[in-house]
């Protein structure tokens, strides 16, 4: 059983896809601390100026030194409206535009309290339009222990798992002796981005799989995978 897993993240890119897309279980990583600087509520999409950033506002200053899972939404902010309104501006003149937009349309007009409640919901929205099918677990709900190479290891051994996928920062800190005399397999995703059609000009990388969706519909999986 091949196992990866990583922290929540925003309307996540390609390399994210890539790796579940090769495993047979994903877990979501919501028991470890936010970053602020990361990717856990925000990601870029490209419109007719180039990128743009979409950051979902959350209340930092009483959310230090907690798990992302507790994480809460700064929601007297009118943050979905205007993201919804710069991807609807974004894509309009996709071919696939109107095949996901109504999709995320009903995501973005629900209420939601917890930022994981909606990245959750993103990711598995964005795997069915993918054509992933991967079981997902929640590492909160599994009682793993340790820091590091020793969580993975803990994880891969409560869950089952004969292999496991790191992410390519993985090299710095996987323990691969203990991961082998436990009977875990490891390898390590290096991820070439691939190079695809976009709408305004120059192609950009490292985007939203949202971008790649609107632009290759059914087609995406094949493409970000051969990156």
């Amino acid at each position: 059983m091949i196992l990866t897993a990583q922290q929540p993240t925003y309307l996540s890119w390609l390399g994210l896809f890539d790796k579940i897309s090769r495993a047979d279980m994903f877990c979501i990583f919501d028991d470890v601390p936010f970053e602020r600087h990361g990717f856990g509520n925000r990601n870029q999409i490209k419109g007719p100026n180039g990128t743009q950033m979409l950051t979902v506002p959350v209340h930092l200053d009483k959310h230090l030194d907690i798990p992302i899972r507790r994480i809460m939404i700064a929601n007297d902010q009118n943050w979905m409206r205007k993201h919804l309104r710069s991807i609807e501006l974004a894509y309009q003149k996709a071919e696939f535009f109107h095949m996901y937009f109504p999709g995320l349309q009903q995501i973005y007009d629900e209420k939601w309290a917890l930022l994981c409640g909606i990245n959750h919901r993103l990711l598995k929205f964005f795997l069915a339009a993918l054509g992933i099918k991967v079981e997902i677990v929640i590492a909160s709900e599994q009682g793993f222990s340790g820091t590091k190479s020793e969580l993975v290891l803990d994880m891969c051994l409560k869950l089952g798992a004969t292999e496991y996928i790191f992410g390519s920062q993985g090299r710095d800190y996987a323990d691969e002796c203990a991961f082998l005399e436990s009977g875990v397999a490891v390898s390590f995703q290096d991820y070439k981005h691939p190079e695809y059609k976009q709408l305004h000009g120059k192609f950009i990388s490292h985007l939203s799989v949202l971008d790649l969706l609107m632009n290759h519909g059914s087609s995406s999986l094949e493409i970000l995978r051969n990156g």
